[in-house]
């Protein structure tokens, strides 16, 4: 086998493991999303929608809604800066960030009092924000994990270019976020639909489910999907 098969064959493997996390953990957000939904009425997260729903808030006169989501797209952020600290202290990132994301669902799936409704809608718009770290790109290319506007616009603009002549296809992976997406919020509906609340439950094993699967992942393989930290060891002074 010659050394540009054997590469092909590496980064064909890659490229498949990392579409298959890709896949697995949008399916998680949409369960999330459409559980979330369901339950408390606003997102957990599309904060797009959270940011247009809170001006019409505001433009409302309804104050304490908008606060409410705007709270939402600040824990959210939170979220995203927490998985990134917990990944990179973490030596399995992916299966670590996913036992923080299953952990955070499980405890908020037993906020059923009517005080701690709130409180588990934050607890699960924080899940949501972590669970975005477990994987940001796949050879190269940008992934989202809990929405889908980028991924589908990446794929528009690649449908531009292959027209106009651009031959690479590439772009044809950003598919898999909004499919993973589209079928685990028809599951998490009806599992809501079902069982109600419990439902945060189901989401949380299948979490788990997924972060125990990621134990099998080389660590060098899941290093590569995820961006490099830039620290000042990373940029030498240069001396004059």
């Amino acid at each position: 086998m010659t050394r540009a098969r054997r590469r092909h064959i590496i980064r064909t493997r890659r490229t498949a493991t990392g579409l298959a996390l890709v896949g697995a953990i949008s399916f998680l957000a949409g369960m999330t999303d459409a559980t979330g939904l369901l339950l408390t009425g606003d997102f957990v997260s599309f904060m797009t929608g959270n940011t247009t729903r809170a001006a019409l808030a505001l433009s409302g006169g309804d104050v304490r809604h908008a606060a409410v989501l705007l709270s939402a797209i600040i824990v959210f952020v939170l979220g995203n800066a927490a998985g990134i600290v917990v990944a990179h202290r973490a030596g399995r990132r992916i299966f670590v960030v996913l036992c923080c994301v299953s952990l955070l669902l499980a405890l908020a799936s037993m906020m059923t009092l009517q005080d701690l409704l709130m409180t588990r809608f934050y607890m699960i718009v924080l899940a949501m924000g972590m669970v975005n770290v477990a994987v940001e790109h796949v050879e190269g290319l940008p992934i989202g994990l809990t929405y889908v506007t980028g991924a589908l616009s990446r794929f528009g603009r690649g449908i531009g270019r292959w027209i106009i002549g651009d031959r690479r296809v590439d772009w044809t992976i950003q598919i898999v976020p909004w499919g993973g997406m589209i079928l685990g919020a028809i599951s998490g509906a009806l599992m809501t639909r079902l069982v109600g609340a419990q439902a945060l439950w189901l989401v949380s094993i299948f979490a788990m489910t997924l972060a125990i699967a990621a134990l099998f992942i080389p660590r060098p393989l899941q290093r590569r999907f995820n961006q490099k930290i830039a620290t000042p060891q990373s940029h030498p002074v240069r001396v004059r």
